[in-house]
């Protein structure tokens, strides 16, 4: 089934198509704001930036997702989660316009992380909830196809909305004006997500607190025995337990490669500032389009083969592609080599998602989504962290790319003798 007849499909549903839109308003917002601080923290004109200091960035800006994360799976299973989704786009789109302000009066030190961190945070709980409403908005038979075109969709919202805060930046150059403008057109974006998510019903997506309603209860004034209900869910739900696993492994693998990224159009294939922020930008939409490829190929595989082979191919694939476009560290081929991180994470998180969402409990869900927040941003900061001290200021390491490859190579293999063993069982 084509990824165009899976969105009419699921569009159907009134209900998916008001969360959908929720969503893809936020994320839009979310692409315009990141534009803004990548080339506000990165791709500063005079900045030629090392590996350390690429690390220190993406830890502080990510690490304390896996602080928010239990918060938010408790709270978004006791809460009702469209006020959730309307709360956090107002309090984002407000936090992003003081961010501006910052940005304005030349602020670019622990203020300015702080408003950072504060709207990335409550992203966390937007998030969240949209994962654990999904199940709410469409039939279960059709989760597959669902997760394979709102997460893409979404990304593209982001993609497009990181288009919009390049344009802006034309608009207002390269200096705090230009920023402070994307950024606050960001916050404007963002709080178009509110009345958008107005159009739900207060308890139209959850939680079904009649579902173990005790113990979720008991989680909202235990944070950390609500995180552990979460973990201990999931692993006792084999499949997710194993999905969950692969992620943390690829988004280790991931923070390498958007380290190395970083310092090549920045040190390397450019002298840094607008170039190497063009640079970067190319390179993302080639991620972009392998997005959209693994969001189309993924139902259509997962049709004719189990999900478990379908992960096996996509993370081969992805280690193949790492040694032929991304070992020569030629700029015309780097492109490639993010067509290839684009497609492959894409695939194994929309057979992942489902995977969870199939195997977890609705009052659990919140809590699960948090776990897996946890590790896709915390893997990320340790694969960014071990890379550091490995890479040079120039970003050409042969043996990071290499050692990637045989990580995804390792998965591979792990993910061919689950397939195997399911396939004999039946």
């Amino acid at each position: 089934m084509s990824f165009y007849r899976d969105l009419r499909d699921v569009l159907r549903g009134p209900r998916f198509r008001r969360l959908f839109a929720t969503r893809l308003i936020s994320q839009f917002g979310d692409g315009v704001y990141q534009a803004g601080l990548a080339g506000y923290i990165f791709f500063a004109p005079e900045q030629h930036t090392t590996a350390g200091q690429v690390a220190v960035a993406f830890a502080v800006l990510l690490l304390p997702f896996s602080a928010v994360g239990p918060f938010a799976g408790v709270l978004i299973d006791r809460w009702s989660r469209r006020q959730v989704l309307v709360v956090s786009a107002l309090a984002k789109g407000a936090v992003a316009a003081a961010t501006a302000a910052l940005v304005w009066s030349g602020s670019d030190g622990a203020v300015f992380f702080a408003t950072a961190l504060v709207l990335l945070s409550v992203n966390r709980f937007l998030l969240a909830a949209l994962s654990a409403a999904l199940p709410h908005v469409v039939p279960r038979h059709k989760l597959m196809m669902a997760n394979a075109v709102t997460p893409t969709c979404g990304t593209f919202a982001a993609f497009a909305g990181a288009g919009a805060g390049a344009g802006l930046r034309l608009l207002g150059g390269d200096g705090a004006a230009g920023t402070a403008l994307i950024l606050l057109g960001a916050g404007a974006a963002m709080a178009l997500a509110a009345p958008a998510a107005l159009t739900l019903g207060r308890a139209e997506i959850g939680p079904d607190l009649d579902e173990q309603a005790d113990r979720v209860r008991a989680a909202v004034r235990n944070v950390a025995a609500g995180l552990a209900d979460g973990a201990r869910h999931i692993w006792s739900r084999r499949p997710a337990r194993y999905g969950l696993a692969t992620i943390a492994g690829h988004r280790v693998a991931y923070g390498v490669a958007t380290l190395v990224t970083l310092l090549l159009y920045n040190n390397t294939f450019t002298s840094g500032g607008v170039a190497g922020f063009a640079g970067f930008s190319v390179a993302l939409a080639a991620s972009a389009a392998g997005y959209f490829a693994g969001a189309v190929a993924t139902p259509w595989a997962t049709a004719r083969i189990s999900a478990d082979a379908w992960i096996a191919l996509l993370l081969g694939a992805g280690g193949a592609a790492l040694l032929v476009f991304g070992l020569p560290f030629a700029p015309p081929l780097f492109p490639a080599a993010g067509f290839a991180l684009g497609l492959v994470p894409q695939g194994v998180k929309v057979s992942v998602d489902t995977l969870v969402q199939r195997h977890v409990d609705d009052a659990f869900r919140g809590r699960v989504f948090s776990v897996y927040d946890m590790l896709f941003n915390a893997a990320f900061v340790a694969g960014a962290g071990l890379a550091a001290g490995a890479v040079p200021r120039s970003g050409t390491s042969a043996a990071a790319v290499a050692a990637l490859a045989a990580g995804y190579a390792l998965m591979a293999a792990c993910w061919t003798v689950r397939a195997r063993a399911l396939r004999r069982r039946r």
